[in-house]
């Protein structure tokens, strides 16, 4: 009856009830613990205020015990030893690091965080923080006018998120995803603020449903939690790239993945048969499409048992998995954590011996419905089921298989609630608490498992891991893709603010179902999405049972040919992407970044959610709305060239740019540069060639580095890696460039480079790595291009 017009029936309509709100009162005592800790009592409650570096602050509240410094599975820093100074005055505390400061207000206890110039960082209101009659915790924060508010992980609606309020509660949501549809499958309870150019970002600790409103006032916000502690962290910037250093310094930075999981992945709900999966293959083959993956959904097992496969539809797995590796297609299959009731069931067996399921507080286990029927749910936060989780792999390294996708993790259960019972209770390792305290945590630990699993099992190689669920620190170990979304043109255009807000959120490899999974694509849609997904950091076309088929030839030779030339052009751009990927290693930074990651001080881009930069020097523009062929493009400070046509456009200014079927708007700033490779049929090819591109700019030295290792093992993680820096300097129509190899450790299969440069004179004079070049390749008016060989690079490690 709720989804009908009777859920606005007049007599439906109830105020809400206000709700007691309780401060933690006025401080009555202090302590100064070690280096680094503030343990505070107030009226109602405790603080707890620990520095974890002098630019990061954990803040504590308990309103019934001594706050505990224990961390969730989020968390992997440790707290440094910080030289602090502690000043105490009539009505207030101040304490300070190199790089903040506290003030501590005695009177109704309020802590505000200023910078090391002394500007407000976070500053709490009258109501500070405390909690109400439902024992919500509760804290205020002041809203500036100028604020803007990103992050939040997977959210739908825009890419700002002022005016939004937000609840973090993973849920399955097959129903159209809308902005309405406010908890999705991932909870980051993290968000970043800008502030006239100036970032600091807050994370709020706590796997409980929490919730954060940016809405209900324009002069203040609040984030709640509606159990366990208070229990969050500061930022203090200044800078938005220094606050997602600070945030993935807390809750980790993502392995390079292995370079196949970067090229193109199909998928269907179902490829039913092994059969059914080689002519899929055939088809790629034949048709000269890249492809690096095909997914195996829930009909590949036998009844839908985890572990299995259905002898009758795959009757040689291993067989079909070995053939396909060798021509370069790894096989992903599904893996959900509801093991089916069946005394028969090996898994189920040890499952139950073992102590390894979900269970009431009376040992009871908890069973719910899931595809394969009565299932129950392994218990992740025991360190011994997870153990089981990782063995129970082998059954799919064995057979040859290096990536896992976990679904249904949330978890998901086909009830009226749609997940785990609340009054379930966890071991956790000893600390047992219900469900209802530990729910966003579930697919997050269940992703561990998988992924630590894998690794152990796969004898150096990296394995992937996509996950549905998660919570703060899941890129440690799975990428994430945006769910259930549906074949809408509005989907296509919801998916920008997603990702975008995910990378903010510390996922870098993070991506929407290509072409919708829901409801029916059709050929232009398809091609426009698929020209969107060259450039997001997970790129997986993926449908669902009913709908019509969306592979790249479904609708035609006009529609595939634009969509074969993008999915090529992936791999085109797959040596810049991998270099990103491994900076957001290092760094924490996302590939796929909003605009205002970069120019914070820009008004035209705060909330600019239909365009997005891949690093710092490239803008694409996708096309979001049918039989549309032109579009507003908003280029920020500098000049950029037009990818394709070489059309220099000037900076801080919206242009109007053409933009056919077979054209996605991408513009390169001047002064970038940018490796390219070439097509092939998977990453598994090896790549015969380098390709530099220069954009250079008059009277400006620009640096590039260039990263490679082998894509495959963590040798990396012991220097075994090419890095080369590529400088490039233009002054008098003289351009000088010099490629430093710094480590090559690594060697790649590569060995010819061919330098394009754009912009220039035909008689520009070319000096690389010391040596003149004169017969130079004059492409068009202002393009030249020269070959140079990599062991003629300038070495210097």
């Amino acid at each position: 009856m709720q989804d009908t017009s009777f859920a606005i029936l007049p007599d439906n309509q109830h105020e809400s009830k206000k709700i007691d709100y309780k401060s933690i009162g006025r401080l009555v005592s202090y302590t100064a613990v070690g280096n680094n800790t503030l343990e505070i009592t107030c009226e109602n409650g405790f603080v707890s205020i620990i520095f974890y570096r002098d630019d990061i602050v954990r803040i504590v509240m308990n309103p019934k015990n001594k706050p505990s410094k224990k961390t969730s599975y989020a968390v992997v820093m440790e707290p440094e030893n910080i030289a602090l100074s502690i000043t105490e005055h009539v009505d207030e505390i101040v304490v300070s690091s190199n790089k903040s400061v506290l003030v501590i207000k005695k009177e109704m206890l309020k802590i505000s965080i200023y910078n090391e110039d002394g500007n407000p960082v976070v500053e709490e209101i009258e109501n500070g923080f405390g909690f109400n009659e439902n024992q919500e915790l509760i804290c205020y924060k002041k809203m500036d006018h100028d604020d803007h508010y990103y992050g939040f992980g997977e959210k739908t609606s825009f890419l700002d998120k002022r005016g939004e309020k937000m609840t973090m509660w993973n849920s399955d949501v097959y129903a159209p995803h809308n902005p309405e549809i406010d908890a999705l499958y991932q909870s980051i309870p993290y968000f970043m603020t800008i502030r006239h150019g100036k970032a600091h970002g807050i994370f709020l600790d706590n796997p409980s449903k929490t919730v954060f409103d940016m809405k209900s006032s324009t002069e203040s916000y609040t984030f709640t939690a509606e159990a366990g502690q208070l229990d969050y962290y500061v930022f203090i910037g200044p800078t938005p790239k220094e606050v997602l250093e600070q945030y993935t310094t807390i809750t980790g930075k993502m392995p390079i993945p292995p370079k196949w999981a970067l090229g193109y992945h199909q998928s269907r709900y179902s490829y039913k048969t092994e059969q059914e999966v080689r002519d899929l293959v055939r088809s790629f083959k034949e048709k000269e499409i890249p492809l690096d993956a095909i997914y195996l959904d829930i009909h590949y097992m036998d009844g839908y048992r985890v572990f299995s496969f259905d002898g009758e539809r795959f009757p040689n797995p291993q067989k079909l998995i070995q053939e396909l590796k060798d021509s370069g297609i790894h096989v992903v299959p599904i893996v959900d954590p509801g093991v089916k009731e069946d005394p028969e069931y090996s898994v189920y067996q040890e499952g139950v011996r073992g102590n390894h399921f979900c269970k009431y507080l009376d040992g009871t286990i908890f069973h719910g419905d899931v595809w394969p029927g009565n299932s129950a749910f392994p218990d992740f936060t025991s360190s011994n089921v997870r153990q089981w989780w990782k063995d129970s792999h082998k059954f799919y390294t064995n057979l040859g298989i290096e990536g896992i996708w976990n679904d249904m993790n949330e978890p998901a259960v086909f009830n009226e609630t749609k997940t785990m019972d609340l009054k379930v209770v966890h071991d956790n390792d000893g600390d047992p608490k219900t469900h209802r305290e530990l729910h966003n945590m579930y697919g997050f630990l269940m992703g561990k498992a998988t992924y630590e699993g894998m690794k152990e099992q796969l004898n150096g190689k990296r394995p992937f891991l996509l996950t549905r669920a998660g919570y703060a620190g899941v890129q440690r170990y799975a990428s994430v893709w945006t769910g259930d979304n549906r074949s809408f043109w509005e989907h296509l255009q919801m998916a920008l603010p997603m990702c975008m807000n995910l990378g903010v959120s510390g996922v870098p490899l993070c991506g929407p179902d290509v072409g919708g999974f829901a409801h029916d694509s059709n050929g232009q849609l398809l091609a426009r999405w698929t020209q969107f997904g060259t450039f997001t950091p997970y790129f997986r076309n993926h449908s669902e049972l009913k709908s019509v088929r969306q592979e790249p030839w479904s609708f035609g030779d006009k529609y595939e040919k634009i969509i074969k030339k993008y999915i090529q052009e992936r791999y085109v751009w797959l040596p810049y992407l991998y270099t990103l990927f491994q900076e957001s290693s290092v760094t924490g930074l996302p590939v796929m970044r909003p605009l205002v990651l970069e120019y914070p001080n820009d008004k035209h881009i705060f909330n600019l959610s239909d365009q997005f930069m891949i690093g710092c020097d490239l803008i694409v523009a996708p096309i979001l709305t049918p039989d549309t062929y032109q579009r507003v493009v908003y280029l920020p400070e500098g000049n950029w060239i037009n990818y394709w046509t070489e059309e220099m456009l000037q900076g801080g200014k919206h242009h109007l740019v053409e933009a056919p079927l077979e054209v996605l708007p991408i513009f390169v700033k001047q002064g970038a540069i940018i490796t390219q490779g070439t097509v092939k049929s998977s990453t598994e090819t090896k790549e015969s060639e380098m390709n530099i591109h220069v954009y250079p700019e008059e009277n400006k030295k620009v640096t590039y580095r260039h990263y490679e290792d082998d894509g495959k093992s963590f040798a990396y993680e012991d220097g075994k890696f090419f890095e080369c820096k590529i400088h490039a300097t233009l002054e008098n129509n003289r351009l000088e460039i010099i490629i430093d190899t710094e480590n090559e450790q690594y060697r790649p299969d590569w060995v010819n480079v061919v330098i394009t440069i754009h912009g220039v004179n035909s008689d520009v004079e070319l000096i690389i790595n010391g040596k003149k070049h004169k017969n130079i390749g004059l492409l068009t008016r202002n393009i030249v291009q020269v070959s140079v060989d990599r062991t003629n690079f300038v070495t210097n490690s």
